[in-house]
């Protein structure tokens, strides 16, 4: 595919135009960026799209200028929320290559969800090239290795762009990627985060789109997060939904739960919690390390009892954004319970210190890469 016009052939690979902007980000401006990046705050100067239609399938993939996107006030992902994302991170290494984290995972994740919301599915090979292709153009906004734990965040999503009212799967749609540069995602670093156990709102329900990511189950958690920040805290953690009783997992992260003998669990997928690509590289790496891991129910008077007697000594949660993080308090409608020891390395324990050195480390190229987890973009 040359031109914006041309119809994608059914390969998995898509070629991608590039239309450079005219007046991309003065040096000045970027290094202003770059310097304090914060999180999702600023974009490179491009994205990625590419349309489909029931009739010719994708088309008209390129890279062009990043600007607002002309949506019709009809279309479908406005009113039936028939859309889906998803969030990665490029890395800059210290050769001056960058590299993402296991980015065939989110592209088989991205095509379940794409499923699931009725959405057609991009192939793994087109996902990957979108990327590439993005940061091969946008490359001097990847943050310099040796700076902490910045990155390029990636976005890919996909958008129904239909206008249309009725209701059923949309044949317009919109995939995109975009791109911003990224500093720690809680200003507090690695020092632990309060949680808030919500006894009112749930996060999915079986059968739900709860193991999709899609910006629905973003939007009916935002309530919940309120309430979490208002009472003091800055997270919230979901029950199921049938017996709330059993830990689903937080608003945006999975979480993990040391015991004393050395063993770390973290809530079974239930087809209500999302996968995390992290929660499964933190399983492996736990393993590696010569922990005994488990995926099992755990109640939430489990881990209240648990931290109360000792037997869980560290809680932490894991995502693309917050990589590794500490939780240091949880909170309730009537208590609390404070983990671990807050008068040693900030409240760290020493379990969660060591999985999230080993992450960052081998994302940003600081260690072997023994299975073969990162993919060069450029």
């Amino acid at each position: 595919m040359t031109g914006e016009n041309q119809v994608a052939t059914l390969t998995d690979a898509w070629d991608f135009a590039v239309e450079l902007r005219a007046d991309p980000a003065t040096a000045e401006a970027r290094g202003a960026v770059l310097a304090k990046p914060g999180f999702g705050q600023a974009f490179t100067d491009h994205m990625v799209v590419a349309n489909w239609t029931s009739e010719l399938g994708w088309h008209g993939a390129k890279v062009t200028g990043y600007a607002p996107l002309k949506v019709s006030p009809a279309a479908a992902v406005l009113h039936y929320a028939q859309e889906i994302f998803e969030g990665l991170k490029a890395y800059r290494h210290e050769d001056g290559s960058v590299w993402a984290f296991r980015p065939e995972v989110n592209a088989g994740r991205f095509k379940r969800s794409a499923e699931r919301l009725a959405l057609p599915v991009v192939p793994e090979e087109a996902f990957l090239g979108a990327l590439r292709a993005l940061v091969t153009v946008d490359e001097v906004w990847v943050p310099a290795a040796g700076t902490g734990e910045t990155s390029l965040y990636l976005r890919p999503y996909m958008i129904a762009t239909e206008a249309a009212l009725s209701v059923r799967p949309a044949r317009e749609v919109l995939f995109g990627v975009i791109a911003s540069p990224a500093g720690a995602y809680f200003d507090t670093g690695p020092k632990p985060v309060s949680i808030w156990l919500s006894s009112t709102s749930i996060r999915a329900t079986p059968g739900g789109t709860g193991a999709a990511k899609c910006g629905g189950n973003y939007a009916a958690s935002l309530a919940a997060l309120a309430e979490a920040v208002a009472n003091g805290c800055d997270q919230v953690a979901y029950l199921d939904a049938v017996e709330r009783r059993w830990i689903e997992e937080s608003g945006s992260m999975n979480l993990f739960f040391v015991y004393s003998d050395g063993r770390i669990a973290t809530p079974e997928l239930s087809g209500s919690i999302l996968e995390g690509v992290t929660r499964d590289s933190v399983l492996q790496m736990a393993a590696d390390l010569g922990h005994e891991v488990e995926e099992k129910r755990i109640s939430a008077d489990d881990w209240r009892d648990g931290v109360r007697s000792g037997e869980i000594t560290e809680v932490f949660a894991s995502g693309t954004a917050a990589v590794i993080t500490p939780i240091g308090r949880l909170a309730w409608d009537g208590g609390e319970v404070v983990i671990g020891d807050h008068s040693v390395d900030h409240g760290v324990g020493p379990v969660t210190a060591t999985l999230r050195k080993s992450l960052l480390d081998l994302q940003h190229g600081r260690s072997p890469d023994p299975h073969n987890w990162l993919t060069r973009l450029a």
